[in-house]
């Protein structure tokens, strides 16, 4: 091959590739799902856990019965979207967004959009519901070496970011070592507890349990707040856009 040719491969190639500008696009805008698919004081915790990241970061709540509805127009204008805890009726929660909204959120993560997923919003990224990641996902809670039997709320013991801390979990999936995916988070049976996967052009995260999760959420539990998480284990979520 002439030096002409080499140079017009590596060219070509080169347009393949993203912008220094795209791959680390700061997140300035967040949209958070608010509606029956989330629970109860859910999207305003996620709200108030990002500002304590960055107050600066402009945030609506979007949804069937917000003024922003969940559309490819309006996400087009967000840098990351929120998809916040819920309930346990998962099919239910993905009747109650509808398949238009559904086909929104996975166009905006399949054409370079960032969806965060907690807990219920984790279990709805999976393979039979908004399809981001390839596999379907049950619950970890009862897994070998778990410690939390069933679905009460507790404090779980983690390895974040390499470090050991603890948060709030709250009947959170299992997330199957099949998919690519780069961990960030495992329990202490090393199970996976919050991953990265990507879905087409879009970055996608996931975690079982609630790094957000405020003081009062433990103390409705009825958890000892010395039992929150001593890092920012959330911030680290953000980072890994």
């Amino acid at each position: 091959m002439n030096l002409r040719a080499v140079v017009a491969t590596l060219f070509a190639f080169a347009l393949l590739l993203p912008s220094p500008a795209e791959a680390s696009a700061p997140i300035t805008r967040v949209a958070i799902y608010r509606g029956p698919a989330g629970c109860d004081d859910c999207s305003e915790n996620v709200a108030k856990a990002l500002q304590r990241i960055n107050p600066n970061y402009r945030i609506d709540f979007v949804g069937a019965d917000e003024p922003i509805d969940i559309t490819p127009q309006t996400l087009a204008r967000y840098d990351l979207y929120v998809q916040p805890g819920g309930g346990q009726d998962i099919p239910g929660a993905l009747r109650s967004l509808g398949d238009a909204r559904s086909e929104a959120i996975r166009d905006y993560v399949a054409n370079g959009g960032r969806y965060l997923g907690l807990c219920m919003g984790a279990y709805l990224a999976d393979d039979s519901n908004l399809g981001l990641i390839p596999v379907d996902l049950d619950g970890e809670a009862g897994r070998p070496g778990f410690e939390v039997p069933d679905s009460a709320d507790a404090a779980v013991q983690v390895t974040w970011e390499g470090k050991p801390d603890q948060v709030f979990f709250q009947d959170g999936p299992y997330f199957p070592k099949v998919a690519p995916y780069t961990a960030i988070a495992t329990y202490r049976n090393g199970d996976v507890a919050a991953a990265r996967y990507t879905f087409e052009k879009g970055v996608v995260i996931l975690s079982g349990p609630h790094p957000e999760a405020s003081a009062q959420w433990f103390e409705n539990a009825e958890i000892p707040l010395s039992q929150m998480p001593q890092g920012d284990l959330f911030g680290s979520l953000i980072r890994h856009f």
